[in-house]
Parts: C-alpha cells; sequence; structure tokens
C-alpha cells in the first residue's frame, strides 16, 4: 500500500479540518445548517406563548361554560386539563405533525431538527414542550432566554434536554463541488486498487480541500502529509512518482466517485429490469 499511517478511523485522522458543530452528509460533505439566531428564537416564542395564552383561555371559558359554577373540584379539574392541552399537547401535536414547526416557526421561516440535522419526533417534541410549560410559561422565558444567549446553537432549555435545536428553514443549503480528477492520473486511477474508504477519512479529505487556503503553510502541510498516509493505506499500486500529495487525494476521491455512480447505475438498470 501507498505511504502509511494511522488509522482513518484513529485518534485525529476523523476529526482533521472538521468542526465540532459540522453536520455530515451520507456522502461525508459537512453541512453547515445555520441556527436561527437569538432575536428570530424571541420573536418565534413570542409568537407561541401567545397563542398558547389564547387557547388556555379559550379552553377555560369552554370548560367553564360547560361545567358552571357549581362543583369547585370540576372547576379545577378543568382547569388542569385546559393547562395541559394548551402548554404541552397542542405544541407537542403541533411540532410532530409538522416535523419540528409551531406556529412561531410556521410565521418566521424556522424549523427543529436534532442534533445530527435530522426531523424530530414526538419524543423530542414531547421534551421541548414540558420543559417550554415551565421555562417559557411558569419562568416568563427568562431561563430559555438565557441559555439560548449562551449556547452558541441558541438552544433553550427544552432544546439541551431534547437534543434538539432551531434552524432557519428558509436558508439555501449550499453543497460543495465535487474535486476533479487531475488528468495525469485518470489513467492510473482506473486501473489502480482503490478500495472504499472510511467516511470519516473522506470527510476529513473534502474538509481540508475546503479549507485549506485558510490554513496557516506548516499546517497545511502536516494536515496533507497525515491525509496522504491514511488515504495511501486504500491505494496500490503507488502512484507515479513525484505526485502531489494534494493530486493523489482528489484522484482517489474522484475515482471512488466514479465507480460509485457506475455501481448505483448498474444497480438501478437490475431493479428496473427485475421489477419491470
Amino acid at each position: 500500500m501507498y505511504g502509511s499511517g494511522v488509522p482513518a478511523g484513529g485518534a485525529g485522522s476523523g476529526t482533521i479540518g472538521v468542526g465540532a458543530d459540522d453536520l455530515v452528509s451520507g456522502e461525508a460533505v459537512a453541512l453547515d445548517l445555520p441556527a436561527a439566531n437569538v432575536a428570530l428564537r424571541v420573536l418565534s416564542g413570542l409568537i407561541d406563548i401567545i397563542a398558547g395564552i389564547a387557547l388556555w383561555f379559550g379552553l377555560r371559558y369552554l370548560g367553564k361554560a360547560l361545567v358552571g359554577d357549581t362543583d369547585d373540584a370540576m372547576l379545577i379539574a378543568t382547569l388542569t386539563v385546559a393547562t395541559i392541552l394548551a402548554l404541552v399537547a397542542f405544541p407537542t401535536t403541533m411540532e410532530t405533525v409538522t416535523r419540528g414547526k409551531t406556529l412561531g416557526h410556521l410565521a418566521l421561516g424556522l424549523r427543529t431538527v436534532r442534533d445530527d440535522a435530522g426531523p424530530i419526533s414526538f419524543r423530542h417534541a414531547l421534551t421541548r414542550a414540558l420543559v417550554g410549560s415551565v421555562e417559557l410559561y411558569s419562568c416568563m422565558g427568562f431561563p430559555a432566554l438565557v441559555a439560548a444567549v449562551v449556547n452558541s446553537k441558541g438552544k433553550r432549555l427544552g432544546d439541551l434536554l431534547a437534543g434538539t435545536y432551531v434552524i432557519r428553514d428558509r436558508y439555501t443549503l449550499k453543497m460543495p463541488q465535487p474535486l476533479p480528477m487531475p488528468p495525469y492520473l485518470e489513467q492510473w486511477a482506473r486501473t489502480a486498487d482503490i478500495a472504499t474508504l472510511p467516511p470519516q477519512l473522506t470527510l476529513a479529505i473534502r474538509q481540508y480541500f475546503a479549507r485549506r487556503f485558510g490554513l496557516a503553510p506548516q499546517s497545511r502541510a502536516m494536515v496533507l502529509q497525515r491525509l496522504v498516509g491514511d488515504a495511501g493505506r486504500y491505494v496500490a499500486p503507488a502512484p507515479p512518482p513525484g505526485t502531489p500529495g494534494e493530486d493523489l487525494l482528489a484522484a482517489v476521491l474522484a475515482e471512488r466517485r466514479r465507480r460509485d455512480t457506475e455501481r448505483i447505475g448498474r444497480e438501478n438498470r437490475l431493479r428496473a429490469r427485475l421489477l419491470g
């Protein structure tokens, strides 16, 4: 195998050039889904609080009209049910059905997602609603505001416990362009034995190319050397003598992408013949 180095999944190699908050797609592309700023979170929260209080008053009025003023126990029970429905059940149902949107989110183009950027489930929505009934209503939103200001992703306490955060749903995601194949390495790459790279190594290589011009020369050389050593463990035979490290990494990723695209195409054609 070409080169030597620590295993791609080992210490250090999987996080080269990757921030702790980077989100990773299935093709080992780090996605930067920006969290909603505190001002949007506050405005969205105010809309949700007003809607919750309005619903609570409506349910309370309806319950009082149905029960009357004769039974204190029934009035207390009605008030309790109205509180649960307005402050917990309604926001939970809303976020579960819409996959992360409250009334405030719908108005401002926001969405609640998991920490890994996936859609939330009933469990996440319920946790946010239960904690929100305390931090937003009982405590007038002050704990939520303090937590959002301190946290880098603007999380309130409910988000911290649920493992979620709020993004700008109308944000257009910019995907990086695939690395081109260096022409003089194309023939070598087509005949070389290039094994599938571990996702973290692929991600590290992509992040290196995205951020290499922002690295200091010494740091850039050290990172490149480590990546070439890690990637070389999955390549045989070695590339032509004198091949620059960046060209080698670009060729490996470009060839893997070509082979994977052809493989997926063959599988789709076979599936179409079998099912057609």
